[in-house]
């Protein structure tokens, strides 16, 4: 269930746009993220092959390549994985 609740809004986070997508890294408590494997089996279901995902700053920074095999690199707010635009937001 968790699962697929993470994948509604990683589903949501994507269709919203840039706007939705600006957004920051959580200041919540790491009892409030989502697990590091919740991200990525959503990314994995998106074709993306994850090398890994490191905490930065209330973010998960993830290392992967996507379907073509092109470096991505990219963020996540840890408690809601909406993704986001700066791919060093945690490190700001």
């Amino acid at each position: 269930m968790k699962l697929l609740s993470a994948l509604t809004i990683l589903a949501v986070a994507a269709a919203a746009g840039p706007a939705f997508a600006e957004g920051k890294c959580t200041n919540a408590p790491k009892s409030k993220w989502q697990p590091k494997s919740t991200l990525e089996s959503a990314l994995q279901a998106d074709g993306y092959k994850v090398r890994q995902i490191k905490v930065e700053g209330g973010c998960y920074e993830v290392y992967a390549t996507d379907k073509d095999g092109k470096r991505a690199n990219m963020a996540y707010n840890a408690e809601t994985l909406q993704k986001l635009d700066n791919a060093e937001a945690g490190e700001n």
